[in-house]
């Protein structure tokens, strides 16, 4: 029930936060729409306890996002250098590397990571492995064993510690 509550409240914020209008008729349209949603998901046995939204709790939140978002906006910053100054090399790679990560969940927040980073896209994600585009060599070097690929298995273990 805690999962479904969770996930409902998830879906209701995020129809908030990018609807931007606040009438009665809208937030409880936005509440209704959250909570069809849930249940479809429901009867097509689709809900599952790895992708639960509470799962990632507080610890996620003050520690992975903002070290994310200081990692995009750096990588925004170098991409940006090399698309301005032609001396800069662009040397487009693509590299295999073997993740921290064990659970399905874990490795879709690093390979989305990844891809949210400018200069890198995850290609393809299995079990255990991830290939990954880079704009540039170095970038794609720094890929495996990654502080990234670090937190995120932090990140993962904390997860599924504190919520079995």
């Amino acid at each position: 029930m805690f999962y479904s509550l969770s996930a409902l409240l998830g879906l209701f914020t995020f129809w908030l936060l990018l609807s931007g209008i606040y009438t009665p008729f809208l937030i409880v349209t936005g509440a209704a729409g959250a909570l069809a949603v849930l249940l479809f998901v429901h009867r097509m046995d689709r809900f599952d306890r790895q992708g639960r939204p509470a799962q990632l709790g507080w610890r996620s939140l003050f520690s992975y996002w903002p070290w994310l978002g200081k990692e995009i906006v750096l990588s925004a910053w170098d991409v940006s250098r090399r698309i301005v100054d032609p001396r800069l090399p662009i040397t487009p790679t693509l590299i295999r590397f073997k993740p921290l990560q064990t659970s399905e969940l874990g490795l879709v927040i690093h390979a989305n990571s990844i891809t949210l980073t400018p200069g890198t896209i995850t290609v393809e994600v299995r079990t255990g492995e991830m290939l990954v585009h880079a704009l540039t060599a170095s970038s794609a070097a720094n890929l495996a064993g990654s502080e990234m690929d670090r937190r995120v298995a932090r990140l993962e273990r904390s997860t599924f510690v504190e919520s079995d």
